[in-house]
């Protein structure tokens, strides 16, 4: 395949601009070749075997290779391939899902809005936030309150919401009213506190934002349960619940972006039922159709959904692809599977303590490792200067793509976010595959600590 692997490396150079990439740079390098995949594995064009510990992007919950889903696509593209949802018509596939993922969901969300990407979802739900608030008679409540270091796609208004600083540089971002707090990570920002503690603090830093813009013009608060892309920062247990008491009190809504935490990678069908809370709306994407096919959607609580019924009249607003027959499809048969053949149970009650068991036994043991964390089947730990210290390398970032690149030259996907590395495996991984997983893993860190950090031959 090698001939195959230079002419594919040659073609994509010449006219593919890849996201989040120095095109330069990559093309100097060569793109690595994914051919085909099969469960938490994947194989490139030169024939190797690589484990997948980012189920792609966060996405592939169900794991690769699922034929029962391409011969669900393959019937209903020979049935309907496509029609709109706007012109007053529906179609059985979008109809049949939004049913399923009102039973999936918890009580309350009995209203679903369609898009393709998790994106296009937090800007939908960014424009029916605004709409809701001037559909009820206070449309001065326009601002909504994000956080930094979090992340919310990368379209104008998901880029805006996230908190990625490097994003904001490119195109004058964020837009008008979006403003942001700091992120819930104990680690760095709650060295004199206990964890508890610190929950509560970090949410009462949205109350001064919320006292600082006026509650009369907050819209709502935006974020993740656990933060993804930012490090997997998993709050403390009182952050949740106190963010719902502030939004409460202040009559602003609450909004989890479960694009990545959603449809069982934390062992709840969704994020946010981790902490006891109930946001007002949440978004999802992802895990939906486990990347098989692009969908996202937007679960509208009962309050928001009646306040646009009743009082919204158009929602000037959707996409070409919204409510897709043949993406509705699949993401049915992918969320009936995820709930039929027990696969968010199994995170919850197996597979998920037996990773952060693992987890924590594999990573806790070196020297420039702390933080260690994790919940179901996504976790993380971050490279560090001085574990006594709780000190961060300097020059953040640096030291997280070295490790990143010794793992990926080990035949390992796992993700340096500044100097976190973080896995998410499909979520149909077995004891026996975490083990295999983490056994490379570790010796990846073996060698990152003695070649990187300590400047031994490798």
């Amino acid at each position: 395949m090698k001939q195959n692997t230079e002419a594919w490396r040659a073609l994509d150079a010449a006219h593919h601009l890849h996201p989040f990439s120095d095109t330069k740079g990559l093309n100097a390098q060569g793109a690595r070749v994914i051919t085909r995949a099969e469960g938490i594995y994947l194989w490139d064009s030169e024939g190797n075997q690589i484990i997948d510990g980012m189920a792609g992007l966060w996405c592939v919950n169900i794991g690769y290779g699922r034929k029962d889903l391409a011969e669900v696509a393959k019937r209903q593209m020979e049935e309907l391939a496509y029609y709109n949802t706007f012109f007053k018509t529906t179609n059985p596939q979008v109809a049949e899902l939004s049913k399923l993922l009102a039973e999936v969901a918890p009580e309350g969300f009995e209203h679903v809005f369609y898009t393709n990407s998790g994106s296009e979802s937090v800007d939908t739900m960014i424009r029916m936030v605004r709409h809701y608030w001037s559909s009820v008679g206070k449309p001065e409540k326009k601002v909504l309150i994000g956080r930094w270091n979090g992340y919310h796609g990368s379209t104008i208004g998901g880029a805006s919401m996230g908190g990625m600083t490097y994003m904001h540089e490119q195109g004058d971002l964020p837009i008008p009213g979006i403003v942001h707090v700091e992120q819930p990570w104990y680690y760095k920002h709650g060295k004199d506190m206990t964890p508890e503690e610190f929950g509560l603090a970090a949410a009462r830093w949205i109350e001064d934002k919320i006292l600082e813009v006026g509650a009369d013009k907050v819209a709502a608060f935006v974020g993740e349960p656990i933060q993804g892309a930012g490090g997997v920062i998993i709050p403390p247990a009182t952050y949740w619940p106190e963010v719902e008491r502030i939004c409460r009190k202040y009559d602003i809504l609450m909004v989890c972006d479960e694009v990545i935490c959603g449809f069982g990678r934390t062992g709840q069908w969704f994020g946010h039922e981790l902490y006891g809370v109930k946001p007002d709306l949440f978004t999802t994407a992802k895990g939906l159709s486990s990347g098989y096919l692009p969908i996202g959607a937007v679960f509208v609580g009962e309050r928001v959904a009646q306040g646009l019924i009743e009082h919204g009249g158009d929602f000037n607003h959707g996409f070409t692809y919204s409510g897709h027959p043949v993406c509705c499809a699949v993401a049915r048969a992918n969320v009936t599977a995820l709930r039929d053949e027990g696969i968010v149970a199994r995170v919850r009650e197996e597979t998920g303590p037996y990773m952060q068991a693992k987890w924590r036994e594999t990573f806790g043991q070196f020297d420039h490792v702390d933080d260690v964390r994790g919940v179901g089947l996504i976790q993380a730990f971050t490279l560090v200067k001085d574990k006594q210290k709780r000190e961060l390398f300097d020059n953040w970032g640096t030291m997280g793509l070295a490790c990143r690149d010794i793992f990926f030259r080990e035949n390992l996907i796992m993700r340096a976010c500044g100097d976190h590395i973080v896995a998410a495996p499909p979520l149909v991984i077995s004891k026996r595959e975490i083990d295999e997983m983490l056994g490379r893993a570790a010796r990846c860190v073996e060698e990152f600590e003695r070649v990187v950090v300590r400047g031994q031959p490798g």
